[in-house]
């Protein structure tokens, strides 16, 4: 599968069109859904098939949140996928949507970078993340991977550390 899932965006929007998924469903769209099972904890492959381990584990996330447990992901499951996403568990692109975006969204502004805070990865926010990728010497994709993510939180930059010269450590003294 195409390491970049190719989706339906909405009319007039830059979301992913969140249809009803069906077991034996797939497409770009079953695995958007395994990776956002697999920030919720469940260890899946993101293969775009909706197989009965993908299966399994939505039964198992309708069972543990309350929901009608049918292993169907409808709207009520998609809310609530989206809402459970931890900032940094997954790689954000453009159309994705949830709090992990309205995290990343903030981290942008605190930055500088002017977007609105709207839980969807809009072409506003994906400009600003190419422009904090270049500033901080990452490769500029313009999707949020763990290393772009752990720069934003921790604040530092991409590069490499200088090149130490060569010391001992004897007696508590340097050489």
């Amino acid at each position: 599968m195409d390491a970049t899932p190719k989706f339906a965006h909405s009319p007039n929007d830059d979301r992913i069109d969140l249809s009803c998924l069906y077991p034996w469903s797939q497409g770009p769209l079953v695995a958007h859904l395994q990776e956002l099972l697999g920030a919720c904890g469940y260890q899946l492959r993101t293969d775009g098939d909706f197989g009965w381990i993908t299966e399994a584990a939505v039964r198992d996330f309708q069972r543990r949140n309350g929901l009608r447990v049918d292993g169907i992901v409808g709207d009520r499951t998609w809310a609530l996928l989206l809402s459970k996403v931890k900032p940094g568990a997954r790689t954000m692109r453009l159309g994705y949507c949830g709090s992990d975006v309205r995290e990343l969204q903030g981290l942008l502004q605190v930055y500088g970078y002017r977007v609105r805070r709207t839980d969807c990865f809009d072409r506003d926010t994906q400009d600003a993340v190419l422009a904090f990728q270049r500033s901080h010497h990452l490769e500029a994709t313009g999707e949020v991977t763990p290393i772009t993510w752990a720069v934003m939180c921790d604040g530092k930059t991409g590069q490499p550390p200088p090149a130490r010269s060569k010391w001992l450590l004897e007696r508590g003294r340097w050489r």
